[in-house]
């Protein structure tokens, strides 16, 4: 951007549009919605797979949220942030990525009830970090110590992990394989 005359001169691609206030809120909050709504179906044990077909006819049939975002191929800055979000979360954790989206989707949802009422954005972002803030004093107080030597709840905990991975077949060796790893890299206190 620059100016002519203290005016500023904008120069937008053809065919593209430029928006404004509640308008770019909306338009943001609906291309989010959208990538959220694109993988929600995934989740859960009853989650759908969807078939994803590239530009040279390759398919890919998976219920991953972050493999069905890396392959849209998405444009809108709004909808690349919800994408981030899921690789950022795999990057992170390594899994969840779906549900980090829809949970993403959903809040920008709720926000656009409370901008429908007039509360001011500064407002709602406010609240969302008071949430955050709460729900990690929650998380913190419910957490429990998991020791090296309590194999009954590493074996549980690592079986929950592997559900819904594609494991089943070999989710008891798996899981004996992963908690025999655990207890041979951890700390003992």
């Amino acid at each position: 951007m620059s100016s002519l005359g203290g005016q500023p001169i904008l120069i937008l691609k053809e065919g593209s549009q430029r928006t404004r206030g509640r308008d770019a809120q909306s338009g943001n909050i609906a291309a989010a919605k959208a990538v959220a709504s694109a993988v929600r179906t995934t989740l859960g044990p009853k989650g759908m797979d969807k078939m994803l077909v590239d530009t040279i006819g390759d398919v890919v049939i998976t219920n991953d949220g972050v493999t069905i975002l890396k392959e849209m191929d998405i444009e809108h800055p709004a909808a690349k942030m919800m994408v981030e979000i899921a690789k950022t979360q795999d990057d992170e954790v390594g899994d969840g990525t779906t549900t980090a989206v829809v949970i993403a989707g959903e809040l920008l949802k709720r926000a656009e009830d409370l901008l429908d009422q007039d509360v001011h954005p500064t407002v709602i972002a406010h609240g969302y970090r008071t949430a955050a803030d709460k729900a990690q004093d929650i998380l913190d107080e419910i957490a429990i110590d998991v020791r090296p030597d309590d194999m009954v709840l590493l074996r549980k905990i690592a079986d929950t992990a592997m559900t819904g991975k594609g494991a089943e077949a070999a989710k008891e060796k798996l899981t004996e394989l992963v908690v025999k790893a655990i207890t041979m890299v951890a700390d003992a206190d």
